[in-house]
Parts: C-alpha cells; structure tokens; sequence
C-alpha cells in the first residue's frame, strides 16, 4: 500500500491520480483525516503502509505554519512510518531549502529534510521550484475576469517555475520504479521568468490584452511585517514576494531533463492551454 499525506491538495491530488493504475492500494491522509501532529492520526494513516509520500504544506494555508506541517508534521509522519515499518519515506520539499533560508517554509523544510535522512528509512527528496499552476491561480485567474494582473514588486527577477503534473510523474517514477533511493532531487521546470513575462507569457497563450500592476516592494516588507500579529498566513506571502523580488530563484534544467526523457516537461503557456483552454 502507498500512502500519500496532503494526497487532497494540489501536488497530491496529482500523485493519487497517477498511482491509482499502479495495483497498489491508495490511502490518502487529509486535513479531514487528522492531524498529522497527533501520533495516533500518523499510526492509523501510515499503518501497513509499503511507502509514504508527504506532499504536505502549510503554504498559502490559513490558521497553521510551517513550523507545525511542514516541520513537526513531517516529522511525526517519519516517526510514525519508522514504528510501522513502512519501507521508503518520500518527502517533498523546496528548491533551495537551507537552515538559514529567508522563507520560515524552507527552513522548515530543511528541517525535516534532517529528520528523514537520520531516520532509519529509506528515503528519497524531492526539492521543487515554484509550482506554475499556484501562480497561475494567484495572478493570472483576475485575467480572465477583468484583464488585469497584480505583480509583486518590481516583478522582473527571474525566477524558475515548474508544472505540479511534471513533479506529480517524477514522483510516480520515485516510487514504482524505486529510482532516486536515499537522494535529493532537485526538480524544475524548462524556464526562468519573471513575474512579468509570466503574466504576459499566460495572457498570450489564451489571447488576452491586459494591464499590470505593481505593488511596491516596500509595501511588501512593511507589510511582512505589520501583519504578523492578526495575519500570519499574509505576512508569509508579503515575505515570499520580497524573497521573489531580489533571490536568485533560477534553476538550469538541462540536466533533470537528461535524467528524466520520458517527461515532456511543460512550459507556462502550455500550461494556460491545457488549463484554460482545455488544450493537451
């Protein structure tokens, strides 16, 4: 049996989909499901599990942090397979994960990162970039409606992106064709692009005649800041815009593509296409 943790949000709904033709059974462990805190909810998740995947994450998610999910959760969900005796361990992090990562995310991450490869499991880490499909949501939908797109900051850095569906299949390629044992993989997608000619890359692929819009990255920092008390899950989003704005964010994919030929890996515009448009 493979279980997949997260298996309801955006990567996990993919990789359920992908494993369903494999003939093993699938469990998936939601928010609904339990806590991935509480150590009975990890027992009965990963209970006669043969591998676990955490796809889980508090990004963008309201009323937890990325201390709680992605650190503590993940490592009660390793705790918990290593009682079981669950045989592989796959973990989904971030490209750049790092103990002194500017983003709480990644050094969360990281730390379960740490976690995994001291345990006694087997193992692999998957570090993706920024997912096309989350940005594809947050600033391209308001295209659709009114033609208009918020970026932020300056919106010019180069910053890599990759499609949830590509990761989504090298996952499936981790797991039922044991590959990347006790390794990291770091994973992104054919282009580096800013903000801006994300939007003008997503606007183009469906037609569309739009405006931008800049929030200052000033107000990004301030407001990182200020809405930290009342608004935690905000403030995260302020910080990861500063971060975007002035990291170096890009990713060199010749050599994941050279690894992995059986992927086509998708660009933004045909991920407009296939999403938007409905095109394959």
């Amino acid at each position: 049996m493979i279980v997949v943790a997260g298996g309801t949000g955006r990567l996990g709904r993919l990789v359920v989909e992908r494993l369903r033709g494999s003939g093993e059974e699938i469990r998936t462990m939601s928010r609904s499901d339990g806590d991935v805190r509480d150590r009975a909810a990890a027992d009965r998740a990963v209970a006669g599990a043969r591998v676990v995947i955490s796809a889980i994450s508090a990004f963008g998610r309201k009323g937890v942090t990325p201390r709680e999910v992605d650190d503590e959760g993940n490592a009660n969900l390793i705790t918990a397979a290593e009682r079981q005796g669950v045989e592989r361990f796959v973990l989904i992090s971030v490209h750049g994960a790092s103990p002194d990562h500017a983003m709480e995310l990644a050094r969360m991450k990281h730390r379960a990162e740490r976690r995994l490869i001291a345990s006694r499991l087997r193992w692999t880490i998957l570090r993706p970039t920024t997912f096309i499909e989350t940005f594809q949501e947050a600033l391209c939908a308001p295209l659709l409606a009114r033609r208009k797109a918020v970026v932020l900051g300056h919106a010019r850095n180069p910053v890599n992106f990759v499609s949830a569906h590509d990761v989504a299949r090298v996952v499936e390629v981790a797991v039922l064709e044991q590959a990347a044992p006790n390794s990291i993989v770091e994973l992104g997608g054919p282009e580096n692009l800013s903000l801006v000619e994300f939007v003008e890359a997503f606007a183009g692929a469906l037609g569309l005649a739009i405006s931008i819009k800049h929030v200052p990255q000033l107000a990004l920092r301030v407001l990182s800041q200020l809405a930290r008390p009342f608004n935690p899950m905000f403030a995260r989003m302020a910080q990861a815009g500063v971060v975007m704005d002035t990291t170096d964010m890009t990713f060199d994919a010749r050599e994941l593509v050279a690894r992995y030929p059986q992927i086509a890996w998708t660009t933004v515009v045909d991920a407009a296409r296939r999403d938007y448009l409905g095109a394959a």
